[in-house]
């Protein structure tokens, strides 16, 4: 039972069976494509994103570079000769009121001239550092400018770039990008033009984000210092880009990846996104195509049990005939076969039809081999009666006796007698069991009729141990046994010991010191029953024995045969003690 169950845990149902091997023929495949799917999306949307990055950041920093160079060349007008040059120094140079009026005049002329023809600067001034002061301003200037307040960008010879920052404009407060040049004049080596960029062109810049507002933007300086965060929560103004490295143009850092384009000036512009935005459309595609592998796992399972169902109703079928094949024979009548065979698959309403005519093939041969069985039990008790009649024959024998009783022949009247007591054993117990003591008085009784048959002398020696008498036995063991020994195994001068002993079974031995066996003779009596030639016969009362312990006692008993040529043979018999008749099924 143990090892039924542990078969039953490790079999697999077909059900399960069947649910596996399609939800694996209809799934895999589809797993494997997304897997190839994943990756080739993967590849070409990680592809289009830093291809669209690096697009981006390069239109800023081209832009970027742009406005800078407009930036110089406004710079070096203001500020390196030609006609504002001259008239700022002369202005610095005369204390004349009038003349100073009409060169300021100059001055703010050529300035408006300037910032016409260049529509994309905004405010522009002169700073005199000295003194912290400011003139020929072109918007109004917020209070307390300084240029020391401005994130610096960029610093070249004579020239500082700054920003993005917040516009000195009071009105403005968009992001701009400035420059501060030191104007060349022998009479004071404090003045600067600052000039700033139109703050629209440099806000467009800004916002040109592929990520929305997840993005950041930073801009770094030539050493990699960041002079403009969108987000200083997580890189602050004035500290340092974790990579400096001119080569690196991305990585990650924090929960963010990062893009860098860097100037032909030495500065760089970075483009910083969120890892969830970079994802988020590898993340809308994983959501859809798992949507549609759940899509496909259901109609894979559902698929499967209708599967299931069409196997399972003809499997049950099948079963309530099996159960039908151990019932009566009218559970087959041929209405009940045309009744069950109705699957709607034709393949199993087929193997049902062979089914029905395999059980009526099987029924009529249980009717055939009934009929036959009856018949040779009434042959065989038909021939018995006619071969036996032992009431006959003991009552002829005892008949026998009394009238050699009354002539005087003993002998004949002791010959008789065992014969008579023999036969009533062997054939008046037909059926019923016996005890060692009925067994051995019947050998005893088989050896005086041999003792008169015979005329050599031969020593039967028996030894039974006194708790053992009782014991039951089958009938007619011992004397096939003694039969083989006195046959086939004495000499004129031999003995045979019989000895019966009681230990954890009974145990039985005959040995007898004859002519003996060799190994092969013995293993062909165990197995046929057959001897050599010379010996024929020697078998049968040995092949009876065997056959009745392995009918009587299964495994249980044991026959074993000893033997060596010249020395004689020895036969074991054990058996069980609790034998109570009948054969083991």
């Amino acid at each position: 039972m143990i090892k039924r169950k542990k078969a039953s845990h490790r079999s697999m149902t077909l059900k399960r069976r069947i649910m596996i091997i399609f939800l694996s023929s209809s799934f895999v495949p589809f797993v494997c494509i997304a897997l190839i799917s994943y990756y080739a999306i993967y590849s070409i949307l990680t592809n289009k994103i830093h291809a669209g990055i690096q697009s981006n950041l390069r239109q800023v920093e081209l832009s970027l570079e742009g406005s800078i160079n407009n930036l110089n060349h406004v710079s070096q007008q203001l500020a390196i000769g030609g006609s504002v040059g001259n008239n700022l120094d002369l202005l610095l140079s005369t204390n004349q009121p009038f003349q100073k009026s009409v060169i300021r005049d100059d001055i703010k002329r050529d300035l408006n001239l300037s910032l016409f023809a260049n529509p994309n600067i905004g405010l522009t001034m002169y700073y005199f550092a000295d003194d912290g002061t400011y003139d020929f301003e072109s918007l109004p200037v917020k209070d307390h400018f300084s240029p020391k307040k401005l994130p610096l960008l960029a610093q070249y010879y004579m020239i500082d770039y700054y920003g993005p920052h917040i516009s000195e404009s009071r009105f403005d407060n968009q992001y701009v990008l400035s420059a501060l040049r030191k104007v060349n004049l022998p009479e004071r080596d404090d003045v600067y033009v600052y000039i700033e960029s139109g703050f629209q062109l440099t806000q467009s810049i800004l916002d040109n984000a592929q990520f929305g507002s997840g993005g950041i933007h930073l801009f770094l300086d030539n050493n990699g210092r960041i002079a403009y965060s969108d987000n200083q929560d997580v890189f602050k103004i004035d500290s340092y880009f974790p990579e400096t490295a001119e080569n690196v143009h991305s990585g990650t850092f924090k929960g963010y990846y990062w893009f860098r384009e860097v100037s032909n000036q030495g500065w760089s512009v970075v483009s910083v996104i969120p890892k969830a935005d970079y994802n988020r459309e590898i993340n809308r595609w994983l959501k859809e195509i798992s949507l549609i592998a759940l899509f496909f796992l259901v109609v894979s399972f559902v698929l499967a049990w209708l599967l299931w169902k069409m196997v399972y109703k003809p499997l049950t079928k099948f079963n309530g005939e099996m159960k039908r094949l151990t019932q009566s024979e009218a559970q087959f009548a041929p209405a009940a076969v045309i009744q069950t065979a109705a699957t709607r698959i034709p393949e199993f309403d087929y193997l049902l039809y062979q089914f029905h005519e395999m059980k009526k093939q099987i029924w009529n041969l249980f009717r055939e081999v009934e009929q036959k069985e009856k018949r040779r039990v009434d042959l065989e008790v038909e021939k018995l009666l006619y071969q036996i009649n032992p009431h006959f024959l003991m009552n002829t024998l005892d008949t026998v006796h009394w009238l050699a009783v009354m002539n005087g022949q003993d002998e004949i009247d002791r010959l008789v007698s065992s014969l008579n007591k023999l036969l009533h054993y062997n054939l008046g117990k037909l059926g019923q069991v016996s005890t060692i003591r009925e067994e051995i008085g019947a050998l005893q009784e088989y050896l005086a009729l041999q003792q008169v048959r015979y005329d050599f002398h031969f020593d039967v020696r028996i030894h039974v141990d006194e708790e053992v008498l009782q014991l039951k036995v089958p009938r007619f063991i011992l004397q096939p046994l003694v039969e083989n020994a006195l046959y086939h195994g004495l000499r004129d001068d031999g003995c045979i010991q019989v000895d019966v002993r009681l230990e954890e079974r009974i145990e039985i031995s005959i040995r007898d010191n004859g002519a003996g066996m060799t190994e092969e003779a013995v293993r062909k009596l165990l197995d046929s029953g057959q001897v050599e030639h010379e010996r024929v016969g020697m078998g049968i009362g040995m092949n009876y024995v065997k056959r009745m312990i392995d009918a009587q006692y299964g495994s249980r008993a044991e026959l074993v045969i000893e033997s060596a040529v010249g020395q004689g043979t020895t036969v074991f018999l054990r058996l069980p003690t609790d034998y109570e008749g009948g054969i083991r099924g």
